[in-house]
């Protein structure tokens, strides 16, 4: 059985190439928006979620922070893809310990 990864991105194209790169491999399921992730995790189970930092609305951190407070789903990896490479934003997430910081250029 395959691992289930939800891959969560506010940009449809991005979250399109990241899934044909992993759909052989994974069950991938999309959210493009953070409360929808969150909306979407009370019904279902993943392995892994991979996170956008910057969405409109919910932020990755912030997403990361819900999911950390919940039972349910503070023991899923996450792991952040993202283009912010400030320190700032790297130390704002690194602080909520993620499972990895990875950029998408």
């Amino acid at each position: 059985m395959k691992k289930r990864i939800l891959i969560v991105d506010d940009d449809s194209t991005y979250l399109g190439v990241i899934r044909d790169w992993l759909r052989d491999y994974y069950k991938v399921s999309m959210a493009n928006s953070g409360l929808q992730a969150i909306k979407w995790l009370g019904k279902n189970r993943v392995d892994l979620i991979l996170l956008d930092h910057e969405m409109p609305v919910t932020s990755g951190p912030q997403v990361l922070e819900m999911l950390r407070s919940d039972e349910e789903t503070k023991s899923i990896p996450v792991m952040f893809l993202t283009g912010k490479v400030d320190k700032d934003s790297v130390m704002s997430v690194v602080s909520l310990k993620p499972e990895g910081y990875f950029l998408k250029n």
